[in-house]
């Protein structure tokens, strides 16, 4: 039976078990060696001479893959040279990371990079920094800042999303060529940071994990009164600092322009909307503070039927269908077919890839040729958009492993590998979404669904 023809349904089910005493795994000498001989492999493979690598704390996470820290409220640069040390450009307050940058740097002091007002000791011109970076007239030189553009109506090497300040001191000492070579990180056909190891699995788990049992613990929190703020304390743990914005909304969101939690209680029937990230995966969850449809407004009655058992539908599919080997493509077009986008209004890629950033990139789009490779970690993001219903939503993050990769985490972490085996366990024998044996659940609410949130015992299944 294919799974457009199967059933899926709203019913008392067992909630995924909470994974306790979680502990962040850190990143290996080994790995980060690894990471630093992959963006060297593709800057010669690209023929570049020089990369300069931008970072603030908003864009921080391709500086962070090789240095293991952002700069936090500063700007900073990282330089990898094909026959020259590693150049760590910071201002005041990070000259002192230097030390623990994970690969070697000789450090420069850059004041302009500190915050305002900030003393500007030792203050020597951008151009004569980047000299002594040994950046150099005859050299090709890649900017790395954030954003992988793929407009076909613009030269993407020519856009440079770095301060235009840092770009115009670069191009009056290199103005041989300068590209624009985001694409040696993040590409998700070849970019270094799209696939990852165990102890790279390992470390990202963590935070998808956490994320997960936050959101079950939010969950479990709702009640009519009860305040966004309230809900919303559920939404951080362990001190982490979140990926993305917390959402802990009720009633009508935006309202003033405010995207906080505030001290709104929850009422019966209002919509809502909860979302907590930390590195390595984002959870999210929407839909209605109700106990059933009885309590629902009358032109929403029918929201299971219009908009959750579609959506779950598509939701199976996407879990069911992924595999090592496919492309973007062909899993983009299978959530079309059975979620058809004209009709449900969604219209971001359903599915991303995740790292230090909640999105980092993603092969899954029209047509895309990407095929998707083992080592992938993926947030499972479909988005509908439903004229007159609240939204809905269960997502979560999975890795694509293969069998030389499970046996690495089988063997390393053997913690997680159980972790992960339960959730599987869960996700077939409770859930009954029979996912395929390359897929990993990074979190324990992969596949969980409440959809009416008062009734805390029942979830979407398939059958």
């Amino acid at each position: 039976m294919s799974p457009r023809e199967r059933t899926v349904k709203l019913e008392e089910v067992s909630p995924p078990k909470k994974s306790q005493n979680l502990r962040p795994i850190l990143l290996t000498d080994a790995t980060i060696e690894e990471r630093y001989e992959k963006v060297k492999q593709r800057m010669s493979a690209q023929q570049i001479d020089s990369l300069i690598i931008y970072a603030d704390k908003e864009h921080g996470q391709n500086f962070e893959y090789l240095t293991g820290f952002i700069p936090r409220f500063e700007e900073a640069l990282v330089i990898i040279h094909q026959d020259a040390p590693t150049y760590l450009l910071v201002g005041n307050e990070n000259l002192k990371m230097a030390s623990y940058a994970r690969v070697p740097v000789k450090p420069l002091h850059v004041p302009f990079f500190s915050l305002p007002n900030q003393p500007m000791e030792n203050e020597i011109s951008l151009q004569e920094v980047f000299k002594q970076a040994e950046i150099t007239s005859d050299k090709v030189v890649g900017l790395v800042g954030w954003k992988y553009f793929t407009s076909n109506q613009v030269d993407n090497e020519k856009l440079f999303d770095f301060p235009h300040y840092v770009v115009e001191a670069i191009r009056s000492i290199a103005p041989k060529k300068l590209v624009n070579r985001i694409d040696l990180f993040i590409a998700p056909k070849d970019g270094a940071r799209v696939t990852n190891n165990a102890n790279e699995i390992a470390h990202y788990e963590f935070g998808a994990a956490l994320a997960s049992t936050c959101m079950l613990n939010a969950l479990d929190a709702i009640e009519i009164g009860k305040t966004e703020m309230e809900i919303g304390q559920y939404l951080s743990a362990s001190g982490q600092t979140n990926n993305v914005v917390t959402i802990s909304a009720t009633g009508n969101r935006f309202e003033q322009g405010n995207i906080y939690p505030t001290d709104k209680k929850i009422a019966i029937g209002d919509k809502i909307s909860l979302t907590t990230g930390f590195r390595g995966g984002l959870s999210s969850r929407s839909g209605y503070a109700v106990f059933d449809r009885e309590k629902l407004a009358v032109e929403q009655k029918d929201y299971l039927e219009k908009v959750v058992i579609p959506y779950f539908k598509a939701y199976r599919t996407w879990l069911e269908t992924i595999q090592i080997g496919m492309t973007g493509g062909e899993l983009y077009q299978r959530i079309e077919e059975v979620l058809p986008k004209a009709v449900y209004g969604w219209h971001l890629n359903p599915g991303h890839l995740v790292a230090n950033e909640e999105w980092m990139s993603s092969p899954i789009y029209a047509a895309s040729k990407e095929r998707l490779q083992s080592g992938m970690l993926f947030q499972i993001d479909i988005i509908p958009s439903v004229t007159g219903y609240s939204g809905v939503s269960a997502e979560e993050g999975i890795a694509l492993a293969d069998e030389a990769l499970q046996a690495k985490i089988q063997i390393n972490y053997p913690e997680l590998w159980e972790r992960m085996l339960r959730r599987r366990a869960y996700i077939q024998e409770v859930l009954q979404l029979q996912i395929g044996s390359e897929v990993l659940p990074l979190s324990d609410g992969v596949g969980y669904l409440r959809p009416y949130l008062l009734n805390k015992s029942c979830a979407m299944v398939s059958d």
